[in-house]
């Protein structure tokens, strides 16, 4: 009988990874940095601490990992979208649809991206791969505007980081906010109705704004 252990293969490497990074995104979202244990993500991978640590080196570094995973299925996501074939003023309309619709459709993001506020953003200036993560996003922001102020729909000379940062705050706030918002004035942006209602009110003031001339 062949007592040798068992070598890992890359595809066993790779899920492994993969499942020990899928369990952190989860038990950071819901504990954030300081309240989720290492030995709480390893049972929800089906692994344990020393291949978490293996493969992430420290909570702190698996925490990274996270964030920058997350910022890159988002990033991936948005810069697909084909929007070549739309005019201007409906691509930008489609992506900023495409952007709020992300956030509502995955809630750990909120979670993540509160925590990392909390910490001042201490850990996501750790990581090497951010700017090229969201540099996508904001290329596609700016591919739209120039295409719209080459054809006459929009105002020149907008900033397309500026313009991005409000596009996402519009959809972010509703979001991370949709409880206290609730528990205020009694209106739950979760409704699709009501939701659905101020995107559209929020797409006629990029709208509006974009086609300003002063």
């Amino acid at each position: 009988m062949d007592s040798k252990p068992h070598k890992p293969t890359k595809r066993d490497s790779e899920g492994t990874r993969r499942r020990i990074l899928e369990a952190a995104t989860g038990q950071f979202a819901k504990f954030g940095l300081a309240g989720a244990r290492t030995d709480a993500i390893a049972e929800v991978a089906g692994s344990n601490e020393r291949m978490l640590y293996y493969y992430f080196g420290r909570k702190e570094l698996l925490y990274v990992a996270v964030l920058e995973s997350m910022y890159a299925d988002y990033a991936k996501k948005e810069s697909e979208l084909d929007l070549s074939s739309l005019q201007p003023r409906e691509a930008m309309a489609a992506l900023a649809t495409s952007i709020w619709a992300h956030l509502w459709d995955n809630p750990e993001w909120i979670g993540l991206i509160n925590d990392e506020n909390l910490h001042q953003g201490r850990y996501l200036k750790t990581s090497e791969k951010l700017t090229e993560t969201i540099s996508p996003v904001v290329d596609v922001v700016r591919s739209i505007l120039e295409r719209g102020a080459e054809a006459g729909q929009f105002r020149s000379s907008i900033d397309p980081l500026d313009f991005y940062v409000t596009l996402v705050g519009m959809g972010y706030y509703i979001t991370s906010n949709r409880f206290t918002i609730n528990a205020f004035i009694g209106r739950d942006y979760a409704h699709w109705s009501d939701r659905q209602k101020i995107c559209e009110m929020h797409l006629g003031i990029l709208d509006a704004y974009l086609r300003s001339t002063t």
